[in-house]
């Protein structure tokens, strides 16, 4: 069964209320409007933007907070640039997408690793993500948007605990602090 895009958003609107709901600050990421996912989408020149795709960036497209802090990503981040050198890296070792010119970059990390969706698949609503690392083949190594999503989503958990440790050794909370809930908000236990 193929899956509907109200089915695809509303993956991805679970996946970050589990985040919010483990103690991530929700007012500590802003999405992106319709029009701006359009414009993001032109300025690559991809065709779509599949359902999912759509759905994290009305949710983190304008600053995403600790989803793969480091990296560029979203509306203001991902541009014809990231696209070019997305398209270099794969022209390097090649790969099995499809359609490299429609495809549509969604994570950009330091130039040499890329998050994409194969422009041949920008009509489904949630596409697999294909990995583009310089050097390497692109791989489709995750099978839909919604578990690229889910596999980027932060570690709140893992967050708060780092950050307890920093304060137990009188250190100033790190710039990344944020993003989280103060106190034992969303905490288990």
């Amino acid at each position: 069964m193929v899956e509907q895009p109200q089915e695809a958003a509303v993956s991805i609107r679970a996946i970050f209320d589990r985040v919010t709901a483990d103690g991530l600050a929700p007012e500590a990421v802003t999405g992106a409007t319709d029009e701006q996912v359009e414009e993001f989408a032109a300025a690559q020149g991809a065709r779509a933007v599949p359902a999912a795709v759509r759905e994290v960036l009305r949710l983190i497209g304008v600053r995403h907070g600790l989803w793969r802090a480091g990296s560029s990503f979203g509306v203001d981040g991902i541009g014809p640039d990231a696209k070019r050198y997305a398209r270099a890296a794969l022209s390097q070792q090649g790969g099995a997408i499809e359609d490299a010119d429609g495809m549509l970059v969604l994570v950009m990390h330091q130039a040499y690793e890329f998050h994409v969706i194969d422009g041949a698949d920008l009509g489904r609503p949630d596409p697999p993500v294909w990995l583009i690392t310089e050097g390497e083949p692109a791989q489709p190594v995750w099978p839909s948007v919604t578990q690229w999503f889910d596999s980027i989503s932060p570690d709140v958990s893992a967050y708060r605990t780092r950050l307890d440790v920093l304060v137990e050794l009188g250190r100033q909370p790190p710039s990344w602090a944020q993003y989280l809930r103060p106190g034992n908000a969303g905490r288990a236990g």
